[in-house]
């Protein structure tokens, strides 16, 4: 396998992750101290639901956290509609929520507002739901 992912990866088994990641941000969302986790796991989220579509459409994953890439691979198979800027700054967020850095998004030293990671997490959610209502299409069918 090396650095790429298994392309016959368990699409359930992405989907598992994606869901453990979405609820323990929304778990964490009232905690205005853990705002930078809410964002982290939000992108986890987002990034994993990508993942379980493309597994079950037997496309090649990739070993990235870039959602722009993962996203412009689901929009080959789905037009998904969803606002590129947030993907393009969650792609920003995953590392600067967690890492310390003075390049991008954030000022030195400060997190998402509380209202930020809220923004994110709708956005987490919005994907959860496109993603799965796809993924139990295409089961029924």
């Amino acid at each position: 396998m090396g650095n790429n992912e298994n392309s016959t990866a368990n699409p359930n088994a992405w989907m598992f992750f994606a869901d453990r990641s979405l609820l323990a941000a929304e778990t964490l969302i009232d905690k205005v101290d853990l705002s930078g986790e809410v964002v982290f796991l939000s992108q986890q989220a987002v990034e994993k639901y990508f993942k379980a579509f493309l597994a079950k459409h037997k496309i090649f994953i990739k070993k990235t956290h870039d959602l722009t890439d993962l996203y412009s691979e689901v929009t080959k198979i789905k037009d998904c509609d969803l606002d590129e800027g947030m993907l393009q700054d969650l792609k920003g967020l995953y590392v600067e929520s967690r890492y310390p850095c003075n390049v991008g998004f954030l000022e030195e030293g400060s997190l998402p507002t509380l209202e930020e990671a809220k923004s994110y997490l709708d956005f987490a959610k919005k994907v959860a739901g496109i993603i799965k209502s796809e993924l139990e299409a295409s089961n029924a069918g």
